[in-house]
């Protein structure tokens, strides 16, 4: 089947707080799929442990800032997106921004248009309520998702750190212009 096939058959569609234990699942899935080669399994269990409860997910689906999407294909959630208007950092410089907390796809729906799908999703949506800035973190050894980030014309601004477990690792911040 070719890409275009599957990027037609992706529908995106936004969370409710009864996707707690999907999102909980899919969550701990896809970030295990992306990092457990790179770390030890000790600070990927804390971290899981922490994150990606039914519990957590439940209280971001709760929350009324925070707007949390699937992509499905075929019916099942293969990524999943998370924005928020949370505390921007200074490196951002923007008084009206939007963060991209959280945009992971499932190891075997890579290079199906999946996260390509969400990214645009979620760039509409910060257009409408009128972000002029999206911004996020990517971890540096991330080469992959920074490649993806810059196509969609991010550029890095600054760094923070992303604790997981007991490891202080090092995050790009990275911005995009609403108006491009």
């Amino acid at each position: 089947m070719g890409l275009d096939s599957y990027v037609s058959q992706i529908s995106i569609r936004k969370a409710t707080t009864a996707d707690a234990e999907l999102l909980s699942e899919l969550g701990a899935r896809t970030f295990s799929e992306t990092f457990a080669v790179d770390n030890t399994p000790e600070n990927m269990a804390a971290y899981l442990a922490d994150a990606f409860t039914p519990e957590e997910q439940l209280a971001e689906l709760s929350d009324p800032n925070t707007i949390i999407k699937f992509a499905e294909l075929d019916g099942a959630a293969v990524g999943y997106s998370v924005l928020s208007p949370n505390r921007t950092p200074p490196e951002i410089d923007s008084e009206n921004a939007i963060e991209l907390v959280r945009l992971y796809v499932s190891q075997d729906s890579i290079g199906t248009g999946v996260g390509a799908r969400l990214m645009k999703d979620c760039l509409d949506y910060a257009a409408q309520l009128g972000f002029e800035t999206i911004w996020l973190g990517v971890w540096e050894h991330n080469r992959r998702a920074q490649a993806f980030y810059r196509k969609w014309n991010f550029e890095v601004v600054g760094t923070h750190v992303f604790q997981l477990g007991d490891d202080a690792q090092t995050d790009l911040l990275m911005k995009r212009t609403m108006r491009q």
